[in-house]
């Protein structure tokens, strides 16, 4: 299993302090992430969330399909080397 889970969808103003913030309630984060594009500065609309314990992951996966800023988005177990969906 995995503590690090895939979030795709976000509205382009989410950053990693409120992408933190969405999730914290579901226990501790060791890291909350927002990929942003290289060439241009901006979201790619998604990012990664890393919890200290597996089984807050595996709660948080009940965020799937709700709004965040107007936006539903999409929770998942991260897979392979760099944590992305299958």
């Amino acid at each position: 299993m995995s503590n690090k889970l895939f979030v795709g969808g976000l509205p382009w103003a989410v950053n990693d302090e409120k992408l933190r913030e969405t999730f914290s309630s579901y226990g501790e984060i060791t890291e909350a992430k927002v990929i942003m594009d290289r060439e241009t500065g901006r979201s790619r609309g998604f990012g990664f969330v890393t919890f200290a314990e597996e089984s807050n992951a595996q709660n948080a996966l009940e965020l799937d399909g709700t709004e965040l800023d107007g936006r539903r988005i999409r929770v998942d177990l991260a897979h392979g080397r760099g944590g992305g969906r299958r």
